[in-house]
């Protein structure tokens, strides 16, 4: 199977500029704990509710800070093209939750989840490896106060 075929399509993107107000606004009405940031039509980050909690509330920023102050600029994404279960395998290793997906033009068009994955996956085993290893604390997306 093919990650088109279990992403979910319809993508809320913010800006780098837009206060993180609106983001969580927007993950809020969308029911989703993260959102990829994009600009001139390229993605350049991702900004999820745990920057906004971790690196804006704790450190004192306000409603009004720029999405691009606290956003994860190092994004971890897939191709559309690509294996479900080759990328899930992936997530397991980076220890991420959601992944952007883009085109080979590199648009995005998608966002791949583990509830995407575990509702689509077929190997049921490699679900379990990605579950259980995003869910192990620590890893190289791990969050930080200090940025």
């Amino acid at each position: 199977m093919r990650v088109s075929e279990a992403m979910t399509r319809d993508v809320k993107v913010c800006t780098p500029g837009q206060p993180i107000r609106e983001a969580a606004r927007t993950m809020a009405a969308i029911d989703a704990g993260a959102l990829p940031v994009g600009e001139n039509d390229r993605l350049i980050g991702m900004i999820t509710d745990r920057d906004i909690a971790i690196r804006a509330v704790a450190q004192g920023k306000g409603p009004d800070t720029p999405v691009r102050e606290i956003m994860s600029e190092h994004v971890e994404y897939c191709f559309d093209d690509e294996d479900l279960d080759r990328v899930a395998q992936g997530m397991a290793e980076v220890r991420v939750r959601r992944l952007p997906v883009v085109n080979r033009d590199k648009r995005l068009v998608g966002i791949l989840s583990l509830g995407d994955v575990a509702r689509r996956g077929h190997q049921r085993e490699v679900v379990a490896a990605t579950v259980a290893e995003v869910s192990t604390p620590g890893g190289p997306h791990r969050q930080a106060a200090e940025r």
